[in-house]
């Protein structure tokens, strides 16, 4: 058997230098010329952080694709560049027969095989398509490109490069077990077009714009509003302006109320609008518009041909109520969370201001997970001790972790989601299993759907934070989560 496998590899080696010897005798100026440049501006993934930047700038699905391009790059690399070329240490080809035209400049140090060049150019293109695939394929041609330029300019045989394709292109793919990819159509929800006025050019809409979120803190919201829908009323409320007394009075004059501004803008709007009895027009403006995305709205163009036809649906409402004493209560309409989440808000907005939005999350999380303390609380009457307790306004997508999108805006049920403090090293338990991607099998984690939760504290105190759409606040010490007794009407395009 030894030796029946090593001669099948002096086979498989010897028809592997046969293709080398192959391409190397291949003579086409414009290749010559082009190759050898490219190979080279591929070097340390900067080209493909050149494409990342190009469909950053746009947005939608191409976005999330340069998103998750990167990741699957930045994984395949770490795994073809390290524990694969150190486990085989193949040499690289002789260069005597690859014309000197198209040799680089400056040969690779490293040993052969697999290719990591072609290992990130896969990943990347991969990654790209699994959310845009018009611009997937487009990347594919000049991954393709950059993987046969390494056999082309003499540094690496064939094998090299397909095992490294392969290695990127399962890289790729294993991303959606921690980020899942989102459908490309909108999440259904019942049709409400007759509560919906037409407003044609926004006669009898306004529009409230939190020039301090997101995408509208860059400029250029407002014009393009006004261009969009030219008979619109737009307000854009002061830095010290109590952004929900703004939308009340916005919303008591117009026919719609629109907002310009992330979840926690939105959900500021929704409260308005809903108590006025008029629709919601949402125009995405913010960091991750987790609601507009749900709703199928991706940019203010579709939101404003929306408000024109008065095409509109109507959607759940989370509803946060505290107990007799403290009647007081609040909506949400993405998700609802105790415990570790809204302490990492709390830490991620004291950081973001002079390290950025992203930078903050991830220290908040490594913060969170090494000093937060677990909270004790009652969960429909049992005692529990848990690291984090989450409310979804519908049943969330995927089932385990990261819940990233809802296939149905009108469910009528709560996803709610728990991760454990009480088992034995709950904690290493659970990094080990989100690290794995296993976290919905593990037994540090719950999930079920319900109608309602009533959530209590054991410990005495006075007030329960909570995280709603991402903005923290304290509630009562016993709160009762369900769903809001009218629903939402939100202007939406047909899908």
């Amino acid at each position: 058997m030894p030796s029946r496998s090593l001669s099948l590899r002096r086979r498989l080696s010897g028809r592997d230098t046969v293709a080398f010897h192959r391409v190397a005798a291949v003579h086409t100026p414009a290749l010559d010329a082009a190759l050898p440049r490219l190979s080279g501006a591929a070097n340390h993934g900067l080209l493909w952080w050149g494409v990342a930047a190009a469909l950053g700038a746009t947005r939608g699905q191409r976005r999330r694709g340069a998103v998750r391009g990167l990741l699957a790059m930045g994984i395949a690399s770490a795994v073809a560049n390290l524990p694969a070329k150190a486990a085989v240490r193949r040499d690289r080809p002789p260069l005597h027969r690859v014309p000197l035209p198209r040799q680089l400049l400056v040969q690779p140090r490293t040993t052969s095989f697999p290719s990591g060049h072609a290992a990130s150019a896969a990943a990347f293109a991969v990654g790209v398509a699994m959310e845009a695939p018009l611009a997937g394929a487009a990347v594919g041609v000049l991954s393709s490109a950059v993987a046969y330029s390494r056999v082309y300019v003499g540094v690496h045989y064939p094998a090299d490069v397909i095992v490294g394709v392969a290695i990127g292109a399962g890289c790729a793919l294993v991303t959606a077990k921690t980020w899942p990819r989102r459908p490309s159509g909108p999440a259904r929800a019942r049709p409400a077009s007759s509560q919906a006025p037409a407003l044609a050019r926004g006669n009898g809409l306004v529009i409230v714009v939190n020039t301090g979120a997101g995408k509208a803190s860059r400029g250029g919201m407002v014009d393009e509003l006004r261009e969009l829908l030219p008979d619109a009323e737009i307000v854009e409320p002061g830095e010290h302006d109590d952004l929900g007394a703004v939308m009340v009075r916005a919303a008591g004059r117009r026919q719609a109320l629109g907002v310009a501004g992330g979840d926690g803008t939105v959900n500021a709007a929704a409260a308005a609008a809903l108590s006025a009895g008029i629709p919601l027009a949402v125009f995405p403006a913010g960091t991750l518009d987790h609601f507009a995305r749900d709703a199928g709205l991706e940019s203010p163009a579709d939101t404003a041909a929306a408000v024109q036809a008065g095409l509109a649906v109507a959607v759940d409402v989370g509803w946060v109520e505290g107990d007799a004493d403290n009647p007081q209560g609040a909506i949400f309409l993405n998700t609802a969370s105790l415990g570790s989440y809204p302490e990492l808000v709390q830490v991620r907005e004291r950081l973001e201001d002079y390290l950025g939005k992203w930078p903050a999350v991830a220290l908040g999380s490594i913060r969170v997970l090494r000093r937060g303390e677990p909270l004790d609380v009652c969960v429909d009457g049992e005692p529990r001790r848990l690291w984090l307790l989450f409310a979804g306004n519908g049943g969330y997508r995927p089932s385990g972790f990261a819940p990233t999108y809802r296939p149905n805006l009108d469910d009528g049920l709560l996803d709610v989601r728990v991760l454990d403090a009480q088992r034995p090293f709950a904690r290493s338990r659970l990094v080990l299993a989100v690290v794995s991607g296993r976290l919905g099998r593990s037994r540090v984690y719950e999930q079920r759907y319900a109608e309602q939760l009533r959530v209590s504290r054991r410990d005495g105190g006075d007030c329960l934070p909570l995280a709603r759409d991402g903005e923290v606040g304290d509630q009562p010490p016993e709160l009762l989560l369900r769903k809001y007794p009218k629903r939402l009407v939100v202007y939406r395009p047909e899908a």
